[in-house]
C-alpha cells in the first residue's frame, strides 16, 4: 500500500465533504487507540487544529486515557475529557455484569453515551461528527449501532484494520498505541481480537480474498468465522426498511 497516496486522499476526502455540507470543524471521539489516532492528525492536517475537537470520554482503563494524551501532546492541540462513568451506571452498575451477554449490554450502553455527548458537542459547535470505524469493522458490523457507528463521515472505512496500522506508523502515531492490542475499552480485559476469535491480521487476509481484492486461500474455519458475523450483523448496514407509497 502506498502510504502517503492513502494519507492525501482522506485528507481531500474530509476537505471536500467538509465544504459540500457546509462545515467547518469536526468533534471526534479519542479512545488512545488505532483508528481514533489516525482519524484526529489526519482531521488536524484537512482541517487544521482550530478546527477539531478532540474530546476522551473515559469509563475506562487508565492507559487509554493517557494514551489519547500522548496523543494530544505529539499533536501540540488539547482534547477535552469527559467522564462518562456516571451516565453509564445510572443504565448499568457495574457489579451487575457477569455472564457475556451482561458485557455487552454495558459495551452497548457506553458506545450509545459517548455518541450522545459527541453529538451534544457537535451542536454546540456547529460541527460534524467524524467517525472512527475501518473496513474491517463496518464489514463484520463490528460496531454498535447508534453508538460508535454514529457519524458523518467515515474517512478510514475503506481501509482494513492492519492497513490503519501501516499508515499509524506512516504519519507518526506513538508507538504506544500502535502496539498496544486493540479494544474499544467496553468492559475490563475486553480486546477486539478475543471477541472476533481470530487476529486482525488472519481476518484482513480472509475478507480481501473473499470480496476478491486479492487470491489465496482461506481456512474453512476462518470462512465460517467471518461469513457468520458478516451475515448475523449486516442489517446494521442497511437503513430501516419501510413500505413503498402505493
Amino acid at each position: 500500500m502506498n502510504c502517503k497516496k492513502e494519507t492525501d486522499k482522506v485528507v481531500r476526502f474530509i476537505q471536500e465533504e467538509f465544504k459540500t455540507r457546509g462545515f467547518e470543524k469536526a468533534v471526534i471521539g479519542i479512545s488512545g487507540g488505532l483508528d481514533s489516532s489516525v482519524i484526529a492528525t489526519l482531521s488536524i492536517k484537512a482541517l487544521g487544529k482550530e478546527n477539531i475537537y478532540g474530546y476522551t470520554l473515559p469509563c475506562s482503563t487508565q492507559k487509554d486515557i493517557a494514551d489519547s494524551y500522548t496523543l494530544a501532546r505529539n499533536l501540540n492541540t488539547d482534547f477535552r475529557e469527559i467522564n462518562i462513568n456516571r451516565a453509564v451506571c445510572s443504565f448499568f452498575p457495574h457489579e451487575k455484569y457477569k455472564n457475556e451477554k451482561e458485557r455487552i449490554k454495558l459495551g452497548n450502553i457506553k458506545a450509545r453515551v459517548r455518541m450522545i455527548y459527541l453529538y451534544n458537542e457537535s451542536l454546540k459547535h456547529n460541527a460534524l461528527v467524524i467517525g472512527t470505524g475501518n473496513r474491517t469493522e463496518l464489514l463484520l458490523g463490528y460496531f454498535t449501532l447508534y453508538g460508535d457507528g454514529a457519524c458523518a463521515l467515515e474517512p478510514i472505512g475503506h481501509l482494513y484494520k492492519t492497513e490503519v496500522k501501516e499508515i499509524a506508523k506512516y504519519i507518526r502515531v506513538p508507538e504506544c498505541i500502535i502496539n498496544k492490542i486493540p479494544s474499544a475499552g467496553l468492559w475490563e480485559g475486553q480486546t477486539d481480537e478475543g471477541e472476533l476469535g481470530a487476529s486482525y491480521e488472519e481476518i484482513d487476509n480472509c475478507l480481501k480474498v473473499w470480496y476478491n481484492e486479492c487470491k489465496g486461500e482461506i481456512p474453512n474455519h476462518m470462512v465460517k468465522l467471518v461469513t457468520e458475523r458478516i451475515e448475523k450483523n449486516k442489517f446494521k448496514s442497511e437503513l430501516p426498511k419501510q413500505l413503498e407509497r402505493s
